[in-house]
């Protein structure tokens, strides 16, 4: 997702895409990859993890060569529609897997608390690997990237992982399927379309509301169905709930950050593709640093605990980032934020991960893999919409009243900063009351 946000420019200028088409091949990876999650995660448990793996690992290869030789519109747009839909199959099965292959059950909490860490990693990776590529190479050789770990696994995969577990014959709910699909492509393609068309354009609304109507039906159908594609009794556990809503937030706050620095650097502060990656350079290595023990911590102190700190943490790097303007140095409050949220994202992501795969029996894992993905690919789908929004509402009011535009852009950005913070103090309270020891 965060590999292609350098290259955008690069893109459209070979390519020769305005802006709608522009936005599309940007959104056809969150589309696909969100709306088919849920019945990828089934899919797991149906087909076996490891085969869901393989075929999910060698679709999203075979898309990301596809996105390098790409030489038009349409073949973009379907190459990156392919790699959303070959990630969705990876994801679940992925995550389902690590908790098979650790079988004692403290070192199956840590792997997947170690796990819930990895996406904030890989967005950070993405800033960092694409600022690089665009300015020594093509873009293109950005695609080859994931082609080739792909190669990677696929070549150790054999040796690595032991023999997967019998297939069971389970029912298929297509009804379910078909409108668990169908609802969530549609959420989401309106969520991110709302970002460029504002949110009472009709190409927002119908797509929107639309989803939201189906993913009620298939609640009702998923009430009544003798074996539904996903048991509402999944939901029941309150501190999976909380989880689920921790990784929404994580995701979603990192993110923005993903999203409005790199434009701040490369509009407001003139800074190259490579001085952008250079400057999330200290956001990558808190990353990395605080995911080396995140998942010790998630298991050893709770995750009740950790998700509040990370909240906590989290709140603090994010109102940091809040004092944004067009005129801010890079070392002072901008470099605090950058250093200092990506250890709060971490610390949820990861314990948030762990409260919810916390008691999820094995015949279960691939769906709540695919619950737990689409909860963490949702954070950044609303993440797009509501920042980019309320970010745009604040410049267009400073504009309106005769504020210079490069200024009203940048404490747009900064509002927008500061209203997440404020929805994580929020969740401060959340996670504690809901968390709480019985």
């Amino acid at each position: 997702m965060t590999l292609i946000s350098v290259l955008l420019p690069a893109i459209q200028r070979d390519l020769g895409l305005d802006r709608a088409e522009l936005a599309l091949v940007n959104n056809a990876y969150a589309v696909s990859f969100c709306g088919l999650l849920l019945l990828s995660g089934r899919l797991g448990d149906l087909l076996g993890l490891r085969r869901t793996l393989v075929v999910g690992m060698v679709a999203f290869g075979l898309a990301s060569v596809a996105n390098a030789a790409a030489t038009s519109f349409a073949v973009m747009l379907l190459a990156r529609f392919g790699q959303g839909i070959g990630a969705a199959l990876t994801a679940p099965a992925a995550m389902a897997l690590a908790g098979i292959v650790f079988r004692d059950p403290q070192r199956r909490a840590r792997a997947i608390a170690i796990w819930g860490g990895l996406p904030v990693v890989g967005a950070t990776s993405g800033i960092l690997l694409s600022g690089v590529v665009a300015n020594w190479v093509s873009w293109r050789w950005a695609f080859v990237v994931p082609a080739a770990v792909v190669g990677l696994v696929l070549v150790l995969l054999p040796r690595v992982m032991p023999p997967a577990p019998e297939t069971r014959r389970i029912r298929v709910d297509v009804l379910g399927a078909m409108l668990v699909t169908a609802g969530l492509c549609g959420v989401c393609y309106g969520l991110v379309e709302a970002a460029e068309q504002g949110w009472a354009a009709a190409g927002v609304l119908v797509p929107l509301l639309a989803g939201l109507v189906t993913l009620g039906s298939f609640a009702l159908w998923a009430a009544r169905a003798e074996h539904p594609l996903v048991p509402l009794s999944f939901f029941r556990s309150r501190k999976r709930l909380m989880g689920l809503l921790g990784v929404m937030l994580a995701s979603s706050g990192t993110f923005t950050t993903t999203y409005f620095l790199p434009l701040y650097f490369q509009q407001q502060q003139a800074f190259s593709p490579l001085m952008t990656s250079i400057a999330f350079l200290p956001y990558g290595i808190a990353m990395f640093a605080t995911g080396l023990f995140a998942g010790w911590l998630a298991v050893t102190a709770g995750a009740r605990r950790m998700t509040a700190i990370g909240f906590a943490v989290g709140a603090a790097g994010l109102a940091l980032l809040g004092q944004l303007d067009v005129a801010s140095p890079y070392v002072g409050t901008l470099l605090a934020g950058l250093v200092v949220f990506p250890v709060g994202a971490a610390l949820i992501f990861s314990a948030a991960t762990a409260a919810t795969m916390d008691g999820v029996p094995d015949e279960q894992a691939g769906l709540a893999g695919g619950v737990l993905n689409t909860a963490m690919e949702g954070g950044p789908t609303i993440g797009f919409a509501l920042p980019v929004s309320i970010a745009g509402a604040h410049t267009s009011r400073l504009t309106g009243g005769g504020t210079d535009a490069a200024v009203a852009t940048a404490d747009g950005y900064g509002f927008a900063f500061t209203i997440a913070a404020a929805a994580y103090v929020a969740a401060i309270a959340l996670s504690l009351l809901t968390l709480r020891r019985r």
